[in-house]
C-alpha cells in the first residue's frame, strides 16, 4: 500500500505548530457520537456546536470537512482518552486511528488533547447550569468538546508564557 503524502506530522501532540490565531475545531471521539466545538477567531472562548452521528468514517469526515470550512478553522484538536492512571484504553488507540486519518484528509493541522475529565467536567458545569439528566445527555458530547479545546487552548498559553519566561531568563 503506498503511503499518501501529507502536510501534517505524525506528532499530534506538538501544540505550538497550532496557530495561535484563527478559529480551531474540537471533537470529543465516542463510538457511537462525536462531540464538537469551536473557538472564536482569537481563541479566547469556546462553544460546543453539535453531536456528529458516527454512521460511518465517509459521513462523519464529510461533515467535519463542512465544519472546518464553514468555521473557517485553522486547527484540529482530537480528544485522547487515556484511563485515570495515564494508561491507553482500547477508545485512545481508535482516536489515534482517527486522528491519522483526519491527517490525512484535511488541509489543518491536526492536533491530539488529553481528555480523562472532559466528560465529567462537561456534566458537572451541565448540571450546575441546571439542566436535568435527559438534557445532559443530549448536550455532554458537544460540552466535552468544548472541555477538550479549552484545554488545549489554556496549555498552549502556560507553555508559550513559560517559553517567554525562559527567554527573558537567558
Amino acid at each position: 500500500m503506498q503511503e499518501k503524502e501529507t502536510t501534517n506530522p505524525n506528532d499530534f501532540t506538538d501544540v505550538f505548530r497550532a496557530p495561535f490565531e484563527g478559529r480551531l475545531l474540537a471533537l470529543d471521539l465516542g463510538m457511537k457520537r462525536i462531540g464538537v466545538a469551536v473557538s472564536d477567531e482569537l481563541q479566547f472562548t469556546v462553544r460546543p456546536l453539535c453531536v456528529i452521528e458516527r454512521k460511518g468514517w465517509k459521513k462523519v469526515l464529510k461533515q467535519v470537512i463542512s465544519f472546518l470550512q464553514e468555521f473557517d478553522a485553522v486547527g484540529l484538536v482530537i480528544g485522547l482518552p487515556y484511563n485515570f492512571d495515564g494508561s491507553e484504553s482500547e477508545m485512545s488507540i481508535e482516536a489515534r486511528r482517527l486522528t491519522r486519518n483526519f491527517a490525512l484528509s484535511v488541509d489543518v493541522p491536526v492536533f491530539l488533547q488529553d481528555e480523562r475529565v472532559s466528560s465529567i467536567s462537561a456534566k458537572n458545569y451541565l448540571y450546575e447550569l441546571g439542566h436535568n439528566m435527559k438534557e445532559i445527555r443530549k448536550r455532554i458530547d458537544s460540552e466535552a468538546a468544548a472541555v477538550i479545546l479549552s484545554d488545549f487552548i489554556e496549555l498552549r498559553k502556560q507553555m508559550k508564557k513559560r517559553e517567554n519566561e525562559k527567554r527573558k531568563q537567558d
